[in-house]
């Protein structure tokens, strides 16, 4: 008869190996192998936009013929060709091996500054695993799309914030000239740091470089063109506010239908009150920004410490943009990674709740894109009900952040940083 330190032995074991380096880089590559292999061999083309969007401009520009955001207006700030052009390094052939190369080695390092080179402790083990989980979670679009390219920087960015905030804005304000997402994280850092103005010159001085260095090769006012292009799109089938028109689908409306945009290259919502909608997205957007603002700004001025605001609110801020987006393309919820790893970093009790909605998020946009997309794209009422499920659980998200930025305007206790 064994007792029950014996039988423990094992468990305690598995505990251990799972919490060393090796099993976590071992993860790491297993999980990326993973991706990597059902964006070149999965059902629904989830490589669609890279190899058949991002690598045609990347041609064009390579044989002198057209540049992206230089000759003429572009749907992403100047920044993003640079990975689309750098996958032609090794040919047209190997496009789709070298992006994803490129995005996983980005990905290594974020894990690698995660991980620390000081003794692993249980909360960035935590964050890490959360992280390998989140990707599985979400699967193949986690690498599939530009914005893949900015996670992992936005994610070293917000990690270094505490202790080399200049450095942060660097990193933040590059990855928001990729895809503008980003730009909200430097938005919660000015306001939680206080090292602002610092934050905020770095942030200008490599705004305006970026922008001379575009209008040197010749781009004049195209270098704004990501600007004017969304504003352009209508209601796109996956954005949150589609669900309506997509229920009334569902429901057999003669009036609303799923089109689809040559200009745009998306699916979008046709039907009486979406242009309306789109429309409506950006004052909303605005507004919902500016609350986020004044929540972050009463709870710094309040003595909230850097370490219980800025994870809440770079996470408001991240949901209120997919939340009020006309978009909504299921790349975006390739955001949520960032500030729920720096959440589970600084405070990880209390970021268990969001982590679960992320992951559940994640989980939901995996069963819509890509295997299935085309039953969304004809309102099935089991993956309009899906969708609707992931909105909710963005909603849920954002009551959270708001309540928990809330809360620091109240608290005046220090909540040390821990891992």
């Amino acid at each position: 008869m064994t007792d029950g330190s014996e039988r423990g032995a094992p468990a305690a074991s598995v505990r251990r190996l799972l919490g060393t380096r090796a099993a976590l880089w071992v993860a790491f590559v297993l999980v990326h192998a993973l991706l990597v292999w059902l964006n070149l061999a999965a059902p629904g083309l989830p490589l669609g936009d890279v190899t058949g969007v991002y690598r045609v401009w990347a041609e064009n520009a390579s044989n002198g013929w057209l540049r992206m955001g230089i000759d003429a207006p572009w749907v992403y700030p100047i920044l993003a060709f640079v990975p689309m052009a750098a996958s032609l390094a090794f040919g047209t052939a190997w496009y789709a091996q070298a992006w994803l190369a490129i995005v996983a080695a980005l990905d290594a390092v974020a894990f690698s500054v995660l991980l620390g080179s000081a003794r692993l402790s249980r909360t960035r083990r935590a964050a890490a695993w959360w992280w390998l989980g989140f990707l599985v979670l979400l699967g193949p679009i986690a690498l599939g799309r530009i914005d893949a390219v900015t996670v992992p920087i936005a994610m070293l960015g917000l990690l270094m914030a505490a202790g080399r905030p200049r450095v942060a804005a660097v990193l933040l304000t590059i990855g928001a000239w990729v895809k503008v997402w980003p730009a909200a994280l430097v938005a919660a850092l000015v306001i939680a740091s206080r090292r602002r103005l610092e934050v905020v010159g770095i942030a200008a001085a490599l705004s305006v470089g970026i922008l001379g260095v575009s209008v040197l090769a010749g781009a004049g006012l195209n270098a704004f063109g990501f600007i004017e292009e969304q504003a352009g799109r209508g209601l796109q089938v996956e954005a949150p506010l589609a669900v309506a028109w997509l229920w009334q689908i569902v429901a057999g409306s003669p009036d609303v239908h799923v089109v689809y945009s040559q200009e745009i290259l998306t699916f979008q919502i046709d039907g009486p009150g979406a242009d309306a909608a789109a429309a409506l997205t950006t004052p909303l957007m605005a507004v919902g920004v500016l609350v986020v603002v004044l929540l972050g700004v009463r709870a710094v001025r309040r003595g909230a410490v850097f370490a219980r605001v800025l994870p809440p609110l770079a996470l408001a801020f991240v949901v209120v943009l997919m939340l009020a987006n006309k978009v909504g393309s299921p790349q975006f919820v390739t955001w949520l990674a960032a500030p729920v790893v720096l959440g589970l970093v600084y405070r990880p009790r209390r970021f268990a709740v969001p982590a679960l909605i992320a992951a559940a998020t994640a989980l939901c946009t995996q069963i819509i894109y890509p295997y299935w997309y085309g039953w969304l794209l004809a309102a099935d009422p089991a993956f309009v009900l899906v969708l609707s499920l992931k909105v909710a659980l963005l909603v849920a998200l954002l009551v959270w952040a708001v309540a928990t930025l809330w809360q620091a305007g109240v608290r005046r206790e220090p909540a040390p940083i821990t891992g």
